[in-house]
């Protein structure tokens, strides 16, 4: 398995963790659940683990598809919005275990940690969108717009 593989085997979980993240602290909000929420801020956490792996195998697979001859300009595209991604996700990693021990020690100002939490992973799901979708472009040029 090589960096291209391990790559695009790791490029979905720091996207989809989010949305996950999102429909269960909206289900926290709803219904008064803290342990939802919780296991929301969990996956926060794991997303920004994940993206620190992604970020690691794209260095390889840059290689790997630039030897394959691919659009350079696709490649650094894709490159500089997988740096947004992740410097937000990373700091949206921090954030929920900071809003875990909130909500753990029921401090009082827990719920507005809870809906900067709902408006992290609304904008990590838009940036990893447009992150996904730049990369998709470098082996699928046939979604390319022009």
């Amino acid at each position: 398995m090589n960096a291209a593989h391990v790559h695009l085997a790791l490029n979905h979980f720091p996207i989809l963790l989010p949305l996950i993240a999102l429909i269960l602290l909206i289900l926290g909000l709803v219904f008064k659940n803290d342990l939802v929420k919780r296991i929301a801020y969990g996956m926060m956490m794991a997303s920004g683990i994940f993206t620190f792996f992604m970020m690691n195998s794209g260095e390889g697979a840059e290689e790997i598809v630039e030897e394959l001859g691919r659009n350079h300009d696709l490649i650094h595209e894709h490159e500089e919005k997988a740096e947004t991604f992740a410097l937000l996700s990373y700091l949206s990693a921090v954030f929920a275990a900071v809003a875990f021990w909130i909500n753990w020690k029921r401090k009082p100002f827990s719920d507005i940690t809870l809906y900067i939490s709902i408006l992290l992973c609304g904008t990590l799901l838009f940036l990893g969108q447009k992150t996904g979708s730049s990369g998709g472009e470098i082996t699928h040029e046939e979604i390319v717009e022009k």
